[in-house]
C-alpha cells in the first residue's frame, strides 16, 4: 500500500519522530511543536511556533496547515492563518502560527501536536479575460442567498 505513496525530501532538525497518519484514512499528519520550554498563551495571544521540519514539495504540490479539531474544541487554540499553504519552493523551516482564542492562559508543551498538515495538488492558471460570463442557475447569489432552512 505505501508503493503508490507520493515521496517528499524531509530535512528534521528537531528532536521528534517525522509526523505520520494516523489511521489509513487520515488526510493530515499531526505535526509537533519542537520548542524546548513550555509557553503560555493568555487570551487573543498568538505565537510563532518551530516544527523543525523542512520539506522539498514536488511542483504542482502545496502543504496546507490546519488546526486540530481537538485543539480547538478543548482549548479554544487555533492555527491563525487557516489553511496556511507552503509552496514547493520554499525551503525554510515550518513554523506555525496559534492563536488562543479561549479565555484561559493555555499551555504549550514542547512536543505537543499543534496543527495538521494536508498535501494536495493545486493548478496554476491562465486568465482568459472576457466581457460577459455565461450563465449559472445561481447567477450572482451570494453569502446567504439560499436562505437559513
Amino acid at each position: 500500500m505505501g508503493e503508490n505513496k507520493l515521496k517528499i525530501k524531509v530535512v528534521n532538525k528537531s528532536n521528534l519522530e517525522l509526523p505520520e497518519y494516523s489511521t489509513i484514512y487520515s488526510a493530515g499528519m499531526d505535526i509537533r511543536t519542537s520548542i524546548k520550554e513550555s509557553v503560555v498563551l493568555s487570551p487573543l495571544e498568538r505565537i510563532l511556533l518551530p516544527t523543525g521540519l523542512y520539506i522539498e514539495l514536488p511542483i504542482g504540490y502545496e502543504a496546507q496547515i490546519r488546526p486540530r479539531s481537538g485543539l480547538a474544541a478543548k482549548k479554544g487554540i487555533t492555527v491563525l492563518n487557516t489553511p496556511g499553504t507552503i509552496d514547493a519552493d520554499y525551503r525554510g523551516e515550518i513554523k506555525v502560527i496559534l492563536i488562543n482564542l479561549s479565555g484561559d492562559n493555555v499551555t504549550i508543551e514542547p512536543g505537543e501536536r499543534i496543527c495538521q498538515m494536508v498535501i494536495a495538488r493545486h493548478e496554476q492558471v491562465n486568465w482568459e479575460e472576457v466581457e460577459v460570463l455565461e450563465d449559472s442557475i445561481r447567477g450572482d447569489g451570494g453569502f446567504g442567498h439560499t436562505g437559513t432552512k
